[in-house]
C-alpha cells in the first residue's frame, strides 16, 4: 500500500541535534507532526523503517526526520493510502495550526518546512485535518505497525 503518513513524536525535554547538512537544530520539548510520502516501491514500508530508526534496530541516517527519530517517542502514524502526490497539500495543511521547522524534511519541494511543532498532543488535529483535506479515512497506528 502507498501514501502519504504523519508522525506524530514527542521529546520529552529540549534537545540539539546536528541534522546532516542542515546544521544543528534546537528541537523544544513537545509534540512533533512529520509529513512524508510513501509513494515510492516500498509504500508504507518507510514507516515501518522509522519506527526501526526510533527504536535503534536501524542505525542508517537517509532523511532529515532520520536524525531526530533517536531522540523521540513515536506516538503515532497516521497512514493516508493514494496514489495523489498530496504530500505538500498535507503539510500546508498541518502547518495552518502548529509552527513549522524551517527547511526540515523538504529538500526535494518548495515548502517551507514538513515538520511541525505543538506544545500539546496534536493527533487528534492532525487526523482530523487529513480526513478534511483528502475526504480518505487514515489508518491510524500505535507506536508500532
Amino acid at each position: 500500500m502507498k501514501g502519504v503518513y504523519v508522525l506524530i513524536l514527542r521529546l520529552h525535554k529540549e534537545t540539539v541535534i546536528r541534522v546532516g547538512k542542515l546544521g544543528k537544530f534546537s528541537f523544544k520539548e513537545g509534540y512533533y507532526a512529520y509529513v512524508g510520502s510513501a509513494l515510492g516501491t516500498g509504500g508504507f514500508k518507510r514507516v515501518t523503517r522509522h519506527f526501526d530508526v526510533a527504536s535503534g534496530k536501524n542505525a542508517t541516517r537517509k532523511w532529515h526526520i532520520d536524525y531526530l527519530l533517536p531522540h523521540s517517542e513515536v506516538v503515532r502514524a497516521l497512514l493516508i493510502p493514494t496514489d495523489e502526490s498530496i504530500e505538500c497539500s498535507t503539510a500546508r495543511a498541518v502547518g495552518e495550526f502548529c509552527t513549522g521547522i524551517e527547511d526540515f524534511g523538504c529538500s526535494d519541494c518548495s515548502c517551507h518546512a514538513h515538520l511541525f511543532f505543538s506544545g500539546t498532543d496534536l493527533s487528534e488535529s492532525v487526523a482530523t485535518t487529513c480526513n478534511k483535506l483528502t475526504g480518505i479515512e487514515s489508518i491510524i497506528t500505535g507506536n508500532a505497525i
